[in-house]
């Protein structure tokens, strides 16, 4: 394939189709404001990516819970105060010919009491000083995410992308060493995998059949396993239970460690799957034309741009316009960002993100 290719249009099995292969990956940019309504400063960086020729764009994570925050300043859903944001949000993207998604978040363990979180963990032995959450309270958490992603339909977005990475509590529930629970939603694969399935069934089931849903997944720390990882997603790509898999790497070139799949790529452990009609993309490092292109090659529908967005909020119409387009080099100054309207917030938050912004700048 060439670089052109990732120009073309990408049907998805509910709702309208992508009008390229180029996703904005869920940016956690720390500008909402402190009760996760929409600032200006989030509606700003909207209608930049809004007009950045994306084929669908997704919100930062945005919290089901108000106790299941994990950043200051992160973006809310959880409150139908929300809904105004979020509205105008939904709008400015869509205006322009892209789909809108939010992504749905819970902080799980990782929930962060300074800023209101209430640590949620799925074992004993996770938090000092912190039970495991009852089988009570994993249905409330399963049913905060199936209303949130009511209140983005409600909202006007096509769709939204569940996280299931990093850790927070799907991951979580999902880790042989995270999640030692005897209940239906510990001890096998299948009760770790339950929680999962059952917000992504239960999204299905109240927001419809032209509602868009995917799944953001990573497979390195926190205990998870490849091979467990692997047979779920068979599984949701066999029963097409979402549209797409966002497949997060922090590299999408990495290759696998250790086990039955050592030496090949991450990348092709799932690529391989049969995959009916979900879509599959992958995030990690695409920060130029070829690298975009290559991966359409080695099995994906569509990529994930992060950095390379953050510093050309108009990547797509960059690599459109050159198919040799490669991104600036990393790091940059604070001015750069400025000069490309990023917000002083945004710029702080990037400043944490290793070799990002330039030390002193």
């Amino acid at each position: 394939m060439s670089v052109s290719d990732l120009f073309k249009p990408l049907t998805l099995l509910h709702g309208p189709a992508m009008r390229n292969r180029f996703m904005l990956a869920p940016l956690t940019s720390q500008q909402s404001e402190y009760d996760g309504s929409a600032s200006q400063f989030d509606q700003q960086w909207m209608e930049q990516l809004a007009q950045g020729g994306y084929g669908l764009v997704q919100t930062s994570a945005a919290t089901v819970e108000a106790g299941g925050i994990a950043f200051e300043r992160q973006l809310g859903i959880h409150s139908e105060a929300h809904l105004p944001g979020l509205m105008q949000m939904a709008k400015a993207v869509q205006q322009s010919g892209a789909l809108a998604a939010v992504q749905l978040h819970h902080a799980g363990h990782r929930a962060q009491p300074s800023w209101g979180g209430i640590p949620a963990p799925a074992s004993d032995r996770t938090v000092s000083n912190t039970a495991a959450i009852s089988t009570e309270v994993v249905e409330r958490i399963r049913n905060s995410f199936i209303a949130a992603a009511k209140r983005a339909q409600r909202a006007g977005f096509n769709g939204i992308s569940v996280h299931g990475a990093f850790g927070w509590i799907l991951s979580e529930f999902l880790s042989p060493q995270l999640n030692d629970r005897n209940d239906r939603y510990g001890g096998s694969a299948e009760n770790r995998a339950r929680f999962t399935l059952e917000v992504i069934e239960g999204i299905r089931k109240a927001c419809g059949p032209d509602f868009q849903i995917g799944w953001r997944l990573s497979i390195e720390r926190y205990g998870l396993r490849l091979e467990e990882l692997r047979e779920l997603t068979a599984e949701i790509f066999d029963k097409e239970l979402i549209d797409y898999l966002d497949l997060a790497l922090w590299d999408s070139a990495q290759l696998v460690r250790d086990g039955s799949h050592q030496g090949k790529t991450m990348l092709s452990v799932f690529s391989e799957l049969p995959r009916k009609g979900v879509r599959l993309g992958v995030a990690g490092k695409i920060m130029s034309a070829q690298r975009a292109g290559e991966l359409l090659d080695q099995g994906c529908d569509f990529v994930l741009i992060a950095r390379a967005g953050i510093l050309q909020r108009d990547f797509p119409l960059q690599v459109k316009a050159n198919p040799r387009y490669q991104s600036p080099q990393l790091p940059v100054t604070a001015d750069y960002l400025r000069q490309g309207d990023l917000s002083e917030r945004f710029i702080e938050t990037m400043r944490g993100w290793q070799t990002f912004v330039k030390p002193g700048s």
